[in-house]
Formats: C-alpha cells, sequence, structure tokens
C-alpha cells in the first residue's frame, strides 16, 4: 500500500506539473523584455503591461465580453432557475425527456454547436450582432445552469419547505422565502460559472462573431495570426488574475465546495 501510494502521489505530482506548466510558462512571458515570443526571455520588464493598456481593439473587445458575459449570466439564471426547480420539484409526461434535451448541448462538441448556429443564424441575420453571441454563449451556459441547480434543490431538506407550506405560505412564497435562499450557495456558483464560460467561450464566438461583434478569444486568435510578440501573455495573466479573482469571491461569499454542492 505504501508503494502504490508514493507512486499515486508521484503521478500526481507529474500530472499537476503538465498542468502548471504552461501557465508558468505564460506568466514568465507576459514579463518578458523581447520584441518576440523567447522562453525564456533574455530580461523581464513590464513593456507589454503598459502596451496593453493602450491597445484599442483589444481593450473594446474585453469591454464587449465583460458585457455579454454579464448579459448571458442574467439570462441563464433568469431561464435555467426556474426549470431546474420545475423539473426537480415538478411532476409531469415527459419530464426525464425534457430533462435530457435541456442538457444534450452538455454531451455535444462545441465545434458542431458553433456551425449549427451558423448556419442557422445566418438567415436570421443573427451572425455578428450581439443578440447572436448572447443567445450562443447561452446554449452552452444554460446546461450547466440547469445541472448545478438540479442538484442544489435536490440537497435541500424538504421537511422545511413541507412546514413553510404547512403554515399557509403560498408555493411562490415557500420558493422565494425559503427555497431559493437555502439554494443560495449554488445560485452564485452558477453566476460565476456563467460568467466565466461565456467570457472565455472561444469556438462558438469564431463561428459568430465579425467584425462588429468580436469578442476577446476571437481578438486574441487574430492578434496572435499576424503577430509573435507577448502582449497576449500579458493579457492572459491579467485574465488569470481576474479568474483568481472570482474564484476568491466565491470562496469568501458561501464557499468553493459548498457552492458545488459538496
Amino acid at each position: 500500500m505504501n508503494g502504490a501510494g508514493r507512486a499515486l502521489s508521484t503521478l500526481a505530482g507529474i500530472v499537476y506539473a503538465m498542468i502548471l506548466a504552461p501557465i508558468v510558462v505564460v506568466v514568465a512571458l507576459a514579463f518578458s523584455a523581447d520584441d518576440f515570443i523567447v522562453f525564456p526571455p533574455s530580461g523581464y520588464s513590464l513593456r507589454w503591461f503598459q502596451a496593453l493598456a493602450g491597445h484599442g481593439p483589444l481593450l473594446d473587445a474585453l469591454l464587449l465580453s465583460a458585457q455579454i458575459a454579464c448579459v448571458v449570466m442574467a439570462l441563464s439564471l433568469l431561464l435555467g432557475v426556474p426549470a431546474a426547480l420545475a423539473l426537480n420539484k415538478g411532476s409531469f409526461p415527459g419530464r426525464e425527456a425534457l430533462q435530457g434535451f435541456f442538457l444534450a448541448p452538455l454531451l455535444l462538441p462545441t465545434l458542431i454547436i458553433g456551425l449549427a448556429l451558423l448556419l442557422f443564424f445566418t438567415p436570421l441575420h443573427l451572425t455578428a450582432t450581439l443578440p447572436g453571441l448572447v443567445l450562443g454563449h447561452m446554449i452552452v451556459t444554460l446546461p450547466f445552469v440547469i445541472r448545478m441547480m438540479t442538484t442544489a434543490f435536490s440537497t435541500l431538506p424538504d421537511d422545511i419547505e413541507a412546514a413553510a407550506a404547512t403554515l399557509g405560505a403560498t408555493p411562490w412564497r415557500v420558493v422565494r422565502r425559503v427555497t431559493l435562499p437555502l439554494a443560495a450557495p449554488g445560485l452564485v456558483a452558477c453566476g460565476a460559472l456563467s460568467f466565466l464560460l461565456s467570457f472565455d467561450e472561444t469556438v462558438i464566438s469564431l463561428f459568430i462573431a465579425g467584425p462588429r461583434a468580436s469578442t476577446l478569444p476571437v481578438e486574441m486568435v487574430r492578434y496572435v495570426e499576424g503577430r509573435t510578440d507577448p502582449m497576449v501573455a500579458a493579457l492572459s495573466v491579467v485574465l488569470i488574475a481576474a479568474t483568481l479573482l472570482v474564484v476568491i469571491l466565491v470562496e469568501r461569499l458561501v464557499g468553493v465546495a459548498r457552492a458545488v454542492g459538496n
């Protein structure tokens, strides 16, 4: 057992090192003083962070991605939470089939989803538009919200809701005053996940974005197609720091383990 334990620990360490190694390389390149991507850098400076602060297209794309992510997060919660509540608490014909329909996008590659959205949106003139990007991102975020909130609702004690109903509370009042407050950690986790998924969505955005509406991942892809400087690495470090900030906020507010239902 001790030998097996050491072997598993060594294997886990190797896997973690392989996962974290690219991040270490990106961080090092972000502070490079070279004009091109060279690892290890010949020197270190903040020049690429300063250049990033004055790069209009990337900053505009950053702002657009943040705006889209906020809208996607709000709509995903607005639609996904009632759907999860109905699937968890309701009893009606076709419930299992409806749940499978809602969760089907989780099983499909985003490449297929992006191509399907392009073919569907083009006749409707929704490509390269903000509504089209919001709808495309919600195809990815909504199933996650429904899945996570279904799990969150299933872990709630039924006797508390039954007690509220026994005392005369209407079903809507039970949901508003009892169910949703108890499920608040799941709501916070779903909101954060929806925002991050939408902000980071690349494949679907590549299919339906355009010059009038270019999200940050799309703009980063276009940037590296023609340039080889470390500015994208500097931007990546900023995004890593922002993601860590979101995780820390979730941990401070409700706890990450509690938010995901553990």
